[in-house]
Parts: structure tokens; C-alpha cells; sequence
């Protein structure tokens, strides 16, 4: 078990001023495997301090210097992969398949892009008369979840680190193994003093106090809907830059000439991967009416192949990443048997043969409305809602229908159809036949999913300010 019981401030490991002991649970095994403090409004002055009389001095390196310290992040980013693998599976239950393959991945995906943008970045440009300068904003205070704990870390790290700022994390005090991971290979790869710092804590103690704070110019958050709108107001105040990537309830769009085999393995795998917690999961499956029956079927057949013991990699899923997660899926799903929903595999409880962890079983309703709660709410767990439409148009509709817009999906065996019903979607994001997410590509959402982008390039403009130059 281990005891972190440290911050990481100024360049150095410290005792906080905070003393609330918080448990860090594995929620494969509900055992307790570790322990933090839970920091207060002093570390943050602290923290936010020490960034601010870095800010002056990193700002003005070289391109040069920020590419050779991305260089040795990375390097070190390799040595302790195991580490961050073994991190991630430890808080938040994650199949050491998937932590090695995925999770781990993500994050050195997220830093190698920042260096091939930070090569090529404009940071200057000419305007009529005048040179736009783009410069660093400030200090940064990065809030980040525990569903995908390194990919939304390094996604805002690399980015800040690249242009110049300097950060205050504040890491999900639910999955905070793999930050400290991270810290030590910051530390070792040479990040200057108080460029990168840590404050663990929860989001009253620590994020409300970094969202007010009047030195931090930027909040970066990633979390629930709930949680953005009360980050953004305390950030208010101060007339700070607030980049929310928030909730979503993604629709799968399979038109009448997709492959359905294919379509519908892709789909219910991608809903259930990460055992449903992904902001982005294709969550409402959209279907010809005709076709329904023919998708539960192969439905079905693709939840029996689930594993929960990661003996076949592909489709092995973990529990949900802890006991209040698991209470609120265990209650989305009576709530949609008690609206009516047609429960077609799954339900209540942990799956068979399961006693001890938050493993919530695969569960896929059909003939939801567009009126149901599981249809409209983000349910954040393996939990997959299939839709019957009767026309293209009414599918657009019915995506369309949803306080979320943050990513979609669209199957078709011809692409030109794929294309156009992709537009016509309110969404951040648009998944074509199955495509993957690229990390060189702008990742955030519309409507209450959030605002700003991160990735690639669009992420390097989140953290920087535009200067004019008249007359240059």
C-alpha cells in the first residue's frame, strides 16, 4: 500500500498543509491500496505561487528548450510505462490489457503530438500592417478526472508545457497513483522549478480554490456537466479562460446499408470499453426499425463474449471506478426498467459469480424513446441504449435531441452518406465508419459538453494569448 502523503510544489516533494486522509481504493477488489492527504486553500497559495515565479522564465525559453525538455519527458515517460500501467489498474480497476494498450499509450500519444506541433507551430504571424504574436497565457491550474486518468492529464500538460505556461494539477483524488507516477518522471526529465506542480485534493477544497484563485490566468477542467458550470463561476469573478471538456450521450447512427455484424460488435464494444467510462462512449445505438431484431441478435452474441478476468483482451472490461459510481449505474438501470425500457441482456447486480468489486454487468436495453431518462442522461457505465428509427431525417433528429453534443458516429457502406449525415450532426466530433479518434485532430463538444478543444494544434490555442503589434 502506499502512502502519498507528499506534494509535488516548486520542484520538490513537500508535507502539505491539508491533513484529511483519503483512502485510494481498487474497486476490482474493493480493497484499499493506498493512501493521500487532501490538500486545502494554503497548498494552492503555495503551489499557485511557486508557478507564478516560474512563469516569467519559462515563458521566455527557446522553441529550442521546450523541444529538448518534450524529448526528455518522453524518454522518461517510456522508462516508467510499467509503473504508470500498474498506477492505473490499481485505481481505477482497469484491466491491465487495457491500462498497457490504451491507457498508457494515450498519454505518450498525447506528448509525442505536442512535440511534432510544437516544430511547426505559428507563433507569430503577419496581418495587414501588423505582426499577431501568440505568447503563453500564464499559470494554468489543470483539474482532471479519473475515468482515463493519463490521457486527460498529458492532454493538457503537453500543450501547456510546450507554449511557455506553467501548472497547478489537481488530479482526481479518486485515481491519483498514476499523477504521482508522472510527477516523478517530470521530475526526472528535468522540468524546471515550479513549471509543474501537484495539489491533490477534492473539488471543494482544492479545485474551487484554484477555479477563484487571482493568479491562475487559465482553468483547464475535464468532468461532469454539474461539476464545469460550478468551476466556471468561480472562475467568474476573475475573468479567467475556463476550457470545459464535459459530459456527452454520443449517438451510433447505422444507416440501412451498413454492415450490421461489424457495425454492431464495433459499437456495443466501444459502449462497454473502459466499462462505459468514456465522455465520448457511443452510448445510443440508432437503428432502422426493420433491423432491430437482427441487431440485438448479433448484440447478444458480442456480450457473450465479455470477460471480466482480462483472458481475452479485446472485450475484457473492469469494474466502474468506485462505490458511488457503481450505486448511481446500479439506479439508471431500475430507473429505465421501471420507464419501460425493453432490458434485452443484463440488469441490476454484478454479473454472475462475481462477489466483491464495483463490476456492474453489460447491460443493453431496445426500443428506447427519445423521452427516457437513459436516453437523455450520461449514465457513465456499460450500459448501451438501442434506438429504432424510421427514417434518415428522424435519425438525425433523435441525435440531435440532447442537451450533449459532444461526439457521434456514422455507419454506412457507402462514405459519401456517412459524410453528409455527419454534418448535419451537433457534435464536436464525428466517427465515420468506425474511424478512430486522432490525437492530431480537435477533441471537445458542443452545447452543454463543454467549451474550447483540446488535441494536436487546437489544444496548443487553448493556452495561448494573441498580442497585436500595429505598425510592425
Amino acid at each position: 500500500m502506499a502512502d502519498l502523503f507528499e506534494f509535488y510544489i516548486d520542484g520538490t516533494w513537500v508535507k502539505p498543509h491539508g491533513q484529511t486522509v483519503e483512502a485510494v481504493v481498487n474497486p476490482s477488489t474493493e480493497d484499499m491500496v493506498g493512501r493521500i492527504l487532501l490538500g486545502d486553500a494554503w497548498d494552492v497559495d503555495r503551489a499557485v505561487s511557486a508557478a507564478r515565479q516560474a512563469f516569467p522564465a519559462f515563458a521566455a525559453t527557446s522553441l529550442e528548450a521546450r523541444i529538448d525538455l518534450l524529448h526528455r519527458i518522453i524518454d522518461a515517460y517510456k522508462r516508467h510505462s510499467d509503473a504508470l500501467v500498474e498506477a492505473v489498474h490499481l485505481e481505477m480497476g482497469a484491466p491491465l490489457s487495457l491500462a498497457r494498450n490504451a491507457h498508457v499509450p494515450a498519454g505518450l500519444g498525447h506528448l509525442t503530438q505536442a512535440l511534432e506541433v510544437l516544430r511547426n507551430y505559428r507563433f507569430e504571424r503577419r496581418a495587414g500592417s501588423a505582426l499577431v504574436v501568440r505568447e503563453p497565457i500564464g499559470v494554468c491550474a489543470l483539474i482532471t478526472p479519473w475515468n482515463w486518468p493519463l490521457n486527460q492529464l498529458t492532454c493538457k500538460l503537453a500543450p501547456a508545457l510546450a507554449v511557455g505556461c506553467t501548472v497547478v494539477l489537481k488530479p482526481s483524488e479518486r485515481a491519483p497513483l498514476s499523477a504521482h507516477v508522472l510527477a516523478r518522471v517530470l521530475h526526472e526529465a528535468g522540468v524546471p522549478k515550479g513549471v509543474f506542480n501537484l495539489v491533490n485534493g477534492d473539488g471543494v477544497g482544492v479545485g474551487a480554490a484554484l477555479a477563484r484563485h487571482p493568479d491562475v490566468d487559465m482553468v483547464s477542467f475535464t468532468g461532469s456537466t454539474r461539476a464545469g458550470v460550478a468551476v466556471a463561476k468561480l472562475a467568474a469573478d476573475t475573468v479567467k479562460r475556463v476550457s470545459q471538456e464535459l459530459g456527452g450521450k454520443s449517438a451510433n447512427i447505422l444507416l440501412d446499408d451498413a454492415c450490421l455484424p461489424e457495425a454492431v460488435r464495433h459499437g456495443v464494444l466501444g459502449c462497454m470499453r473502459n466499462s462505459g467510462q468514456s465522455c465520448n462512449a457511443p452510448t445510443r445505438l440508432l437503428v432502422p426499425r426493420a433491423q432491430q431484431q437482427a441487431v440485438i441478435d448479433i448484440a447478444q452474441s458480442v456480450l457473450s463474449q465479455i470477460c471480466f478476468d482480462d483472458s481475452h483482451p479485446a472485450s475484457a472490461i473492469g469494474p466502474v471506478a468506485n462505490a458511488m459510481q457503481f450505486e448511481r449505474v446500479q439506479a439508471m438501470i431500475a430507473q429505465a426498467i421501471a420507464e419501460g425500457s425493453w432490458l434485452i441482456a443484463g440488469g441490476t447486480g454484478r454479473p454472475a459469480g462475481i462477489e466483491r468489486g464495483y463490476y456492474v454487468q453489460p447491460t443493453v436495453f431496445a426500443d428506447v424513446t427519445p423521452d427516457m431518462q437513459i436516453a437523455r442522461e450520461e449514465i457513465f457505465g456499460p450500459v448501451l441504449a438501442i434506438m429504432p428509427y424510421d427514417s434518415e431525417d428522424q435519425a438525425i433528429a433523435i441525435a440531435n435531441d440532447s442537451p450533449y453534443g459532444l461526439s457521434g458516429y456514422v455507419t454506412s457502406a457507402n462514405i459519401g452518406r456517412s459524410r453528409e449525415v455527419a454534418r448535419q450532426l451537433r457534435t464536436g466530433m464525428v466517427h465515420l465508419n468506425g474511424a478512430r479518434a486522432d490525437q492530431a485532430a480537435p477533441f471537445g463538444g458542443y452545447k452543454q459538453s463543454g467549451n474550447g478543444r483540446e488535441w494536436g494544434e487546437a489544444g496548443f490555442d487553448e493556452y495561448l494569448e494573441s498580442k497585436s503589434l500595429f505598425g510592425y
